[in-house]
C-alpha cells in the first residue's frame, strides 16, 4: 500500500531567510501555524537539529471541528530533523491519538525557494495519517502558508 503525500506551496514576499526565521522563534510559530479554526500553545521549543516542540492547538469552535487528542485539541510534537538555513527544514511531526487512524508519525519538508520578489514556500507531508481527510489537510496547509504570509507582512511594517 503507498503511502499518502499530501503538498501545498504559495508565493510568500518575503526573503528565504525572513520565512526561515518565522520557525525559529516559539511566539512566531504560535501565530501563524494553527489553521483559520485554531488557536497554538507552545508547550516547549528547542530549534536546532535533533531539537523539538510541543504544540497545542485548540479549536476555536468545538462544534466544527473534533481534536484528535482531546475533545477539542490535537497535540503534536515536532522534532526537527534537518535544518538548511534558509532553504529547507525537514521534520517528524507525532499526532497524540488514541485512535490509531490518527495517530503516526508524518514526515514534513518545507522548501524555501527564492523567486523573485520573494519566496515559494511549499510543503511536503510524507505518511500522512489515514484519518486525515486530504480535504482538510490541504485547506489547513493552504491556511497555515496564508498565515505565515501575513505574518511577515505585519512583521515589515514593524521593521
Amino acid at each position: 500500500m503507498l503511502k499518502r503525500i499530501d503538498s501545498a506551496s504559495r508565493f510568500i514576499p518575503a526573503s528565504p531567510s525572513a520565512v526561515y526565521a518565522a520557525f525559529a522563534e516559539p511566539q512566531a510559530l504560535e501565530r501563524w501555524i494553527p489553521p483559520e479554526n485554531m488557536i497554538a500553545a507552545m508547550l516547549h521549543f528547542d530549534f536546532r537539529e535533533g531539537g523539538s516542540y510541543r504544540m497545542r492547538l485548540t479549536y476555536k469552535d468545538p462544534e466544527n471541528g473534533r481534536g484528535k487528542s482531546s475533545d477539542d485539541a490535537d497535540e503534536v510534537e515536532v522534532r526537527f530533523i534537518k535544518l538548511i538555513s534558509p532553504k529547507r527544514i525537514e521534520q517528524e511531526v507525532t499526532f497524540e491519538s488514541d485512535d490509531p487512524a490518527f495517530s503516526g508519525v508524518m514526515r514534513m519538508t518545507w522548501t524555501l525557494d527564492e523567486v523573485q520578489n520573494g519566496t515559494l514556500v511549499t510543503i511536503r507531508a510524507e505518511d500522512v495519517p489515514r484519518g486525515i481527510r486530504p480535504e482538510d489537510h490541504e485547506a489547513g496547509m493552504n491556511s497555515t502558508l496564508d498565515n505565515l504570509a501575513s505574518f511577515l507582512s505585519d512583521r515589515s511594517e514593524l521593521m
